[in-house]
C-alpha cells in the first residue's frame, strides 16, 4: 500500500484528525493571593468523561466507514473486495471443539478457529482489566464495557456515515449493508493514576474487508505524513501505531493501534499526559492481540 496515490477528497475524509480535548475550567485564582512567577502549572490529566453528543471513536475505527468512501471513489481498494459475499468458507459446528483443544471439556467458551472467525462474546474477546487500570468513562453512546447489540451496530454505521459528504452516504451506507458489521465490542480503561485512557475497540466482519480496511489504514498512517510513527508491538507485525502530530507545548498526546485478526479489526485508541509511557501501553496492545491469536498462525 505504499505507492497508493489518494484522491485528495478520499485523503481528507480518511484522515480526519482526531477531535482536540476540551480544556479544562480554570480554577478561580485568590484575588488576595500574588502569583509566584516560579511556579510553572501542571499538565491537566485527560477528561473523566468523553461528555454528551457524539461518541469519540478513535481515528482507527472510524477510518473504516472512509475506506468504503474511499473505495466508492474508485481510490486504493475496488468495492469488490467490500462485496464479498459473507459465506466466505464452511463454518465449523458451534458444537464442535476448536482444532488444538484437548478435550471436549477443555473447550474453551471463545476464541478464533484456524479459518481466522472468531467465536464467543466480544466482552471476553475484549483483554479484561489489568493491574493498574480501571473501567473508564464512557466511549460515547456505546459505555465502557459493551458487546454491541444489532440495534448499536447499525448506530455505529449510522454514525460513521453521518461523518461523510451527503452525496457519499448513501453509497458508504450500501457497501455496509453488503459487509454487514456481525459484532461489535468496546472496553474504556483508566490508569490508576489517572495519567491515561485507552479505549479498546473489536469490530467483526468479512475477513477480506478487514485486512482491506486495515491496510488502507496502516498506508495512511505511514505514507500520508499526518501522523508521527507509533512504537512496534513485539511477536506482532501484523500491529500498526501512529500519533498525529503535537502542538508545541501541548500537554496531552494520543495514540492509535490497529491490526487485523482474521474477521477482527482491533484498534486501541489512548489519551494521556505527553510524553505517553509506550511501555505501559505496547504491553496492553500485545496482550489483546495474544488474546486473540489464530491457531496455528505463524507472526
Amino acid at each position: 500500500m505504499s505507492d497508493t496515490t489518494m484522491n485528495p477528497a478520499a485523503h481528507e475524509l480518511a484522515a480526519e484528525p482526531a477531535a482536540e480535548l476540551p480544556p479544562a475550567p480554570p480554577e478561580q485564582p485568590d484575588p488576595t493571593v500574588q502569583p509566584d512567577p516560579t511556579v510553572q502549572p501542571a499538565p491537566t490529566a485527560p477528561p473523566a468523561s468523553a461528555g454528551p453528543g457524539r461518541a469519540r471513536v478513535p481515528f482507527a475505527v472510524r477510518a473504516t466507514a472512509s475506506v468504503a468512501a474511499a473505495a466508492l471513489l474508485g481510490v486504493g481498494i475496488g468495492l469488490g473486495i467490500l462485496h464479498t459475499e459473507q459465506d466466505e468458507r464452511p463454518a465449523a459446528s458451534a458444537s464442535a471443539a476448536p482444532s488444538g483443544a484437548p478435550s471436549a471439556s477443555a473447550t474453551p467458551s471463545f476464541g478464533a478457529k484456524q479459518g481466522g472467525s472468531h467465536f464467543g462474546s466480544m466482552r471476553d474477546l475484549l483483554l479484561p482489566v489489568p493491574a493498574g487500570f480501571h473501567l473508564g468513562p464512557d466511549s460515547g453512546q456505546f459505555g465502557n464495557d459493551t458487546e454491541l447489540t444489532e440495534e448499536q451496530r447499525k448506530a455505529w454505521v449510522e454514525d460513521e456515515v453521518r461523518g461523510l459528504p451527503a452525496k457519499l452516504q448513501d453509497g458508504v451506507r450500501k457497501a455496509w449493508q453488503q459487509s454487514v458489521l456481525k459484532g461489535g465490542g468496546v472496553r474504556g480503561l483508566a490508569s490508576d493514576d489517572g495519567s491515561l485512557q485507552v479505549t479498546v475497540w473489536l469490530l467483526q466482519y468479512h475477513q477480506d474487508a478487514v485486512r482491506a480496511h486495515d491496510a488502507w489504514v496502516a498506508a495512511l498512517g505511514s505514507d500520508s505524513g499526518l501522523f508521527r510513527g507509533g512504537p512496534q508491538i513485539p511477536g506482532h507485525p501484523e500491529a500498526h501505531c501512529y500519533l498525529p502530530h503535537l502542538a508545541p507545548g501541548a500537554e496531552i498526546d494520543e495514540l492509535e493501534c490497529s491490526a487485523a485478526v482474521g474477521d477482527l479489526r482491533v484498534v486501541l485508541s489512548v489519551q494521556g499526559i505527553a510524553p505517553l509511557p509506550k511501555d505501559r501501553i505496547v504491553p496492553l496492545f500485545a496482550q489483546q492481540l495474544d488474546r486473540l491469536a489464530i491457531p496455528g498462525a505463524s507472526a
